[in-house]
């Protein structure tokens, strides 16, 4: 590695360096625990709902699957030497729930403890400091078969494998992450049915949205009671909102799919409640309350996970339902895109750490996840890859312009650490720093990585 980084890192200046961020500003890199384990029914793991639902025919990408994903399982201190060399401090990573309680309550499998102790020990001896989300979308699929999210008892199945994981782990994890990106694996999994379980229902949605919610505060309980000196957060996804032209139907469709996309998850544990002002439809949960969830819905987040990609415009639509919105497509803007057709617009980060900051009970800011696919390609042993250090480079400076107006940002963290399972899209999309050949199994540091080393280490 050290020849390419070499004569890299002599034309690496791009005009911004991590000390204008301040010296108390974390930076790190994310990964989740399916797109990169493998290892899906060894030492005792049980079946999530993404073993299940990649493995029918015709749900993913060219069929595939993370039955091996990456290996992670494996090579992780392979991987994890890889960051120590290049100087990324903060590792991001989930416990997969069905490795750890296989069942998803009830026993717990010392395997799977013990595989997260041995990555938590490594990090901690190569100088990486772990951050842990709790639920990166991999449920155990013997919870789905009786609800899963759409089930109340969620609440409590998942209370109890928080504590599991704060009794085990909390003694040197003190970062933690309650939920990634709760309306994506509703909305994804229980309404449009592209990802798992691969539901299309609008009361299983409404539901999953409900129970997900009190989960995210009922987790960030469990951890502060159990996990001593914790810092505790949860993340959304989350895309900055501009009208497809200035017409009153337009604004007002802004307003609504700003409602859904960016505060479903974040009034409610702030005590605001659901933003049922801007969008009427969401009132349909209020058939899932119980007496008490307004405020069970309520936690003292120590920050807020701000996941950025890309920006929507949107445009006024009669015939879709609770929105009344609907997407106009990059492509059809001619905007430069990603190799997911994601627009890129760094401007759309600046807004929202500004839209979020501006929430009296957010006290902090941290970008969890911003990255990008292109269609990386090996050659003679490198991988160049100008638009993802670019990409990155562009949202940076927009995140210290944001800082220095004045928003609670405190730390950013890129997706992600090497090329993986995406979900519906297989292995066709590439995010990683580093290139995975996924025959071989073998390894590439992409320039992007030596750029960001270079940033951070400059």
């Amino acid at each position: 590695m050290s020849e390419p980084r070499l004569s890299f890192l002599e034309t690496a200046t791009h005009g911004i360096s991590a000390s204008q961020f301040g010296n108390d500003f974390t930076w790190g890199i994310s990964s989740s625990a399916y797109q990169t384990e493998g290892a899906h029914n060894v030492d005792g793991k049980g079946a999530s709902i993404w073993d299940e639902f990649s493995n029918k025919k015709g749900t993913i990408y060219q069929n595939h699957n993370g039955n091996d994903a990456c290996l992670f399982y494996y090579k992780y201190e392979e991987d994890l030497h890889i960051l120590k060399e290049l100087g990324i401090k903060n590792f991001r990573f989930s416990i997969s729930w069905p490795r750890l309680i296989p069942e998803g309550v009830g026993a717990v499998n010392p395997k799977g403890v013990a595989y997260y102790q041995r990555l938590i020990d490594t990090c901690l001896e190569f100088g990486i400091t772990p951050w842990i989300t709790l639920y990166h979308w991999d449920l155990p699929q013997a919870l789905e078969r009786q609800g899963g999210w759409a089930n109340r008892k969620i609440v409590d199945w998942f209370a109890a494998y928080a504590k599991v994981c704060a009794d085990c782990f909390g003694d040197r994890v003190k970062h933690w992450m309650v939920l990634n990106e709760p309306l994506v694996f509703t909305g994804a999994g229980y309404f449009f049915g592209v990802h798992a379980p691969g539901k299309k229902s609008m009361n299983d949605f409404l539901a999953a949205v409900h129970h997900a919610t009190l989960c995210q505060a009922e987790g960030g309980r469990v951890l502060r009671a159990h996990v001593q000196d914790a810092e505790i957060g949860t993340t959304i996804s989350c895309s900055h909102i501009t009208p497809h032209r200035g017409m009153f139907h337009d604004n007002r469709a802004v307003r609504k799919v700003d409602a859904l996309l960016n505060r479903l998850f974040v009034e409610p544990f702030l005590g605001l409640g659901y933003p049922t002002k801007d969008l009427r439809g969401l009132r349909l949960m209020e058939k899932f309350f119980h007496p008490g969830d307004r405020e069970r819905m309520v936690f003292d987040f120590d920050f807020l996970g701000v996941q950025n990609y890309t920006r929507e415009v949107v445009k006024y639509s009669l015939f879709t339902p609770i929105v009344r919105a609907r997407i106009v497509p990059a492509e059809k803007r001619s905007r430069p895109v990603t190799a997911l057709n994601w627009e890129i617009y760094p401007q759309g980060i600046y807004e929202l750490l500004m839209k979020f900051s501006a929430y009296p009970g957010i006290k902090k800011i941290i970008v969890t996840e911003n990255g990008a696919a292109f269609k990386d390609q090996p050659l003679s042993g490198l991988v160049k890859d100008p638009d993802r250090s670019r990409y990155i480079e562009d949202h940076l400076h927009q995140v210290a312009k944001a800082k220095n107006h004045g928003a609670k940002v405190d730390g950013y963290f890129v997706w992600t650490l090497m090329d993986n399972f995406e979900w519906a899209e297989g292995y066709e999309p590439r995010f990683g720093l580093i290139y995975v050949d996924f025959k071989t199994q073998n390894r590439m540091v992409k320039d992007s990585a030596l750029w960001y080393s270079e940033f951070l280490n400059s």
